[in-house]
């Protein structure tokens, strides 16, 4: 795909007399990309591209919150009608293969680090029960190929975390050569912290191997990096946050008409029941991997009702509404929010999150940005009240505990942990069933949480990217 190219090459012609008749400034007057006048840019813009892996979730209103009888006495779900913004979302689940992935490059790259690789594997020995015998999965189910395509388990918050960070950068790595911007030997040159890093190569700290870099069209110039005004590099994959899981996993969309929402679903996928009622041909099957029973994980010998004894393909059952496979069952979710039981009555009513924690980039006494670190990253700094003088949104860095009634002076909340209570600020937000789980946790509405550097064989992750520009989309109007 060229579209980002035409327009940036397009840049190159600007200003050598052809006859075309250039776009001015409706501010100005002056002529625009042109070197003559000094070099103002403006593109001819398509839009943002969808991700590798990714699908669009057109955002929109939905009633937030239980959906389900509160059988776990928890009221932490109560209803909260919210807006989400429009983003992309994985279709599927991240695989072991996936993840592998990750770590191989790790793995290539960081040689004179091993542990940033060693401290990216997953827990394989959360397949462990003192009273079953699990170990075939301890040692298999990650790294033999008959899992490929099976969901990542055993990964902490932290984990999916970096991983996401990890694929920004790849990603975009991607786009540069594919453009011809960069050239493809670079990957194999990688090594330490010479290594591609999206804010290091923005902030003119990674060279690279340039193959046909821009025009620099302002007086004097010759040749220049992508920049983000050049809208060609994508924004950030991260997980999503708990009001982006829910809704996407709602897919409310196949349900409304017009600006009206005539159903409500308990589930992923309208009806009262697990199965399917259309069509015909898959009538009454189950449509998600769960547990179904005590002692009932998969169903009967020659009639498995879920096929699935502990995980199944990513790509099992239907998607939703949205295209997202497995919003209900299969492994839980981790997403990007800090857990507090009154979070429904706190959050704000549009783009509702709760974890922000607020960096500013290091600056050497000159106001430049610092040398990267022993990884090829840019540092940040958390932000001061001494930043933010005046500023009426926010003042400090660490918003976590916002709204909380009382805070210590160590930063730790009231609600005393391994005390009272297993709430702290690393209490992370976990969506979804699982192939353990009851049915009861498919609506997405439950919630549950856990500690950020604590993994489960029933907990993976997916990841989710804004959506800058028109919210509808490329096609909307």
């Amino acid at each position: 795909m060229k579209k980002y190219l035409i327009g940036i090459l397009g840049l190159a012609t600007v200003g050598l007399g052809t006859s075309c008749k250039k776009e001015k400034s409706a501010t100005t007057g002056w002529t625009l990309n042109s070197t003559e006048w000094g070099g103002i840019e403006k593109l001819e813009y398509e839009g943002q591209e969808t991700g590798p892996g990714l699908v669009l979730v057109q955002g929109g209103t939905f009633t937030m919150g239980s959906t389900e009888q509160n059988v776990t006495y928890s009221h932490d779900n109560v209803e909260r009608r919210v807006t989400v913004p429009t983003f992309y979302m994985d279709e599927t689940e991240v695989s072991n293969h996936q993840y592998r992935e990750y770590l191989q490059w790790l793995a290539r790259v960081f040689v004179d680090y091993p542990e940033v690789h060693d401290k990216n594997l997953p827990d394989t020995n959360s397949w462990r029960r003192k009273l079953a015998y699990n170990e075939p999965l301890v040692k298999y189910y990650f790294r033999h190929p008959a899992y490929d395509d099976y969901p990542v388990v055993g990964v902490d918050w932290v984990q999916a975390t970096a991983f996401a960070a990890w694929r920004t950068d790849r990603v975009n790595e991607y786009i540069l050569i594919r453009e011809k911007i960069q050239d493809v030997k670079v990957i194999s040159a990688q090594v330490n912290e010479d290594n591609f890093n999206t804010d290091a190569y923005y902030n003119g700290q990674y060279q690279g191997i340039d193959k046909n870099p821009l025009r620099d069209i302002s007086p004097g110039g010759t040749a220049r990096t992508v920049r983000i005004e050049d809208g060609i590099l994508l924004p950030e994959y991260r997980l999503p946050t708990e009001a982006e899981w829910e809704y996407a996993a709602s897919a409310l969309m196949g349900n409304s008409e017009f600006e009206n929402i005539n159903t409500r679903r308990i589930y992923p996928w309208n009806g009262l029941t697990t199965r399917k009622a259309s069509p015909e041909k898959h009538r009454g099957e189950i449509q998600a991997n769960f547990k179904r029973g005590r002692g009932d994980n998969a169903g009967v010998a020659g009639k498995l009702n879920d096929n699935g004894f502990v995980t199944t393909p990513v790509k099992s059952y239907w998607p939703n509404d949205f295209g997202l496979w497995n919003m209900g069952g299969n492994v839980s979710e981790w997403v990007m929010d800090v857990y507090r039981p009154l979070s429904m009555q706190d959050f704000e009513d549009m783009g509702s999150y709760r974890g922000n924690e607020y960096m500013t980039k290091e600056l050497d006494p000159d106001g430049y940005v610092q040398e990267k670190d022993s990884l090829g990253r840019i540092k940040y700094r958390p932000v001061t009240e001494e930043d933010n003088i005046d500023r009426r949104n926010y003042q400090v860095s660490d918003n976590i505990g916002y709204m909380d009634e009382e805070v210590y002076d160590n930063g730790n909340q009231q609600y005393e942990y391994g005390v009272h209570s297993l709430i702290n600020n690393r209490a992370r937000v976990y969506k979804g069933a699982s192939w353990d789980d009851r049915a009861y946790w498919l609506s997405p509405g439950t919630r549950r949480f856990l500690d950020e550097e604590q993994a489960l064989a029933t907990l993976g992750f997916r990841c989710a990217m804004v959506r800058v520009g028109n919210p509808a989309g490329n096609g909307g109007k």
